[in-house]
């Protein structure tokens, strides 16, 4: 089945960039034209620099296009338990620059991003199905009770969630987008820049992007890849692993049951709704954790059946799926993204641990700086790769 995301009329008349078919130089080559290749080449145009841009597929037509489409605050991991990791400074740094990424991406897009907020709730909605499920929500009520502490005590807005959904917190500066239009809609917009779908990079060493229909010469290269980034670049498959990520989509359900997207059982599993009812549900990584270090996108029978389960208690009933769908996404062991010189004038961005809606741009932009100024990565990226 295709991505439910792509129904939007706007990603349906996308008609596409053409394909490199020449050699060209450039000063800034980007390898990747997702959330975070597409900041990159915003970034470098500002400068007033000559930028060329390739992806090998249709622009997000990876995870940048198939994911959950949350826009949340923070990185990975909690805010508490990233000032415990990182420190304060360093966490709310990263809480804050997120935050001023989603205010660009919606002055930019006011019509695509919605700043409805995020409820992150204690479990999934619904009586507990065993005795494990009600300890584990006992135990991550508690933690949202930290995550609402650590969050107030830095004067971030947070309230308590109580609801029809189940319980947990509400955070009203996040927001909802449709990936796959948010990107194309990007794109569609830098047109200083020479952008080529469909253009795969076969070799990314120092000055040069090799691809099978010509070089591309660039002082500096950008490789804002998620998903498959130790294969683009095997130097950083200690530091980064592919995983795959489910989805699906569903017909509509009643109108208004899920007014923000939301999220329980640690991050595990998600869900938005879009004003027409249907459901976009993600999850259950975590139960089949093995199978799921892939660098296959090919949705699974098992996962899809857990993540039915999940669209219905979502939904408070019964469901019907449309569409279904997986992507390639990078994890790394600290949940730290990648943001590092991996060869003299080439730096990798990526390995967002599930959450480069945000982060990505932020950290496309520090790779940006690290190779024109040499301003070293804020200690909330993972920048020592040697």
């Amino acid at each position: 089945m295709p991505v439910g995301w792509d129904d939007d009329p706007v990603v349906a008349a996308w008609s596409g960039l053409p394909p490199l078919d020449a050699d060209v130089t450039a000063d800034v080559c980007v390898v990747g034209l997702g959330a975070s290749g597409l900041a990159a080449v915003d970034a470098a145009l500002e400068r007033g620099l000559r930028v060329v841009g390739i992806d090998a597929g249709r622009v997000a037509g990876g995870a940048a296009g198939r994911n959950g489409g949350f826009l949340l605050g923070g990185p990975a991991k909690q805010l508490h338990a990233c000032i415990e990791a990182w420190g304060a400074e360093t966490a709310l740094w990263l809480y804050q620059e997120t935050l001023g990424e989603l205010d660009r991406l919606e002055a930019m897009l006011p019509e695509v991003v919605r700043r409805v907020g995020s409820i992150r709730l204690a479990g999934l909605p619904g009586e507990p199905g065993d005795d494990a499920e009600a300890v584990d929500r006992a135990a991550e009520a508690q933690d949202c009770a930290l995550e609402l502490a650590a969050l107030r005590s830095h004067g971030l807005p947070v309230e308590t969630y109580s609801g029809p959904l189940g319980e947990g917190i509400f955070l009203p500066r996040d927001a909802a987008v449709n990936p796959a239009r948010r990107a194309v809609e990007l794109a569609g917009r830098l047109r200083g820049a020479q952008l080529h779908e469909h253009t795969a990079a076969t070799s990314v060493v120092s000055g040069r992007v090799v691809t099978q229909a010509g070089v591309i010469s660039a002082g500096v290269v950008i490789v804002a890849v998620d998903g498959r980034l130790e294969v683009v670049l095997p130097d950083l498959a200690t530091y980064v692993r592919t995983t795959r990520l489910q989805m699906l989509a569903t017909a509509p359900v009643a109108a208004g049951r899920m007014p923000c997207p939301v999220y329980g059982r640690w991050g595990y599993d998600y869900a938005q709704q879009d004003a027409a009812g249907r459901l976009f549900v993600g999850g259950g990584r975590d139960h089949f954790v093995d199978d799921e270090w892939t660098t296959d996108a090919e949705p699974t029978d098992q996962v899809q059946r857990y993540i039915e389960t999940v669209a219905e208690r979502m939904a408070g009933t019964s469901v019907e799926v449309t569409h279904r769908w997986a992507a390639s996404v990078g994890y790394t062991p600290d949940s730290r993204a990648i943001c590092a010189e991996v060869q003299p004038g080439v730096v990798a961005c990526g390995g967002y641990n599930g959450t480069g809606n945000l982060v990505g741009p932020v950290a496309a932009r520090a790779a940006l700086a690290l190779a024109l100024d040499n301003v070293r990565p804020p200690q909330a990226f993972c920048s020592e790769v040697s």
